[in-house]
């Protein structure tokens, strides 16, 4: 079997199951890809997922399903997701092995 793309915290898997229950419409999991943009030159997207697009890699993790952008695969491969809550914040964490840069306010990254 090939290496998962990604990688869920237990924390990650738990808030994305929280999430999916709270959505109005039917999510069958989230979506992850990349996007240009941010001072580092790409940031994480995340959105709900209520069907499967052609190409996408599918990711089970701990109960939950993750949906992987194609045209973000070769930038996520060995990702961990993690959820941190933080005293005045709390976010989905990317641990990217593929990261050479990233920005110091953490929303972008440069392979």
């Amino acid at each position: 079997m090939s290496q998962q793309v990604i990688k869920l915290s237990t924390n990650a898997a738990e808030r994305i199951k929280e999430i999916i229950s709270k959505a109005k419409d039917k999510a069958i999991g989230v979506r992850v890809g990349v996007k240009s943009g941010g001072c580092a030159g790409m940031s994480y997207v995340m959105e709900y997922a209520k069907d499967i697009k052609p190409n996408e890699e599918i990711v089970e993790d701990k109960g939950v399903k993750v949906l992987i952008d194609p045209k973000a695969l070769m930038y996520l491969l060995g990702t961990e997701m993690d959820y941190k809550k933080e005293k005045f914040s709390s976010q989905f964490v990317f641990k990217n092995p593929n990261e050479t840069e990233r920005c110091g306010c953490g929303e972008s990254f440069k392979i």
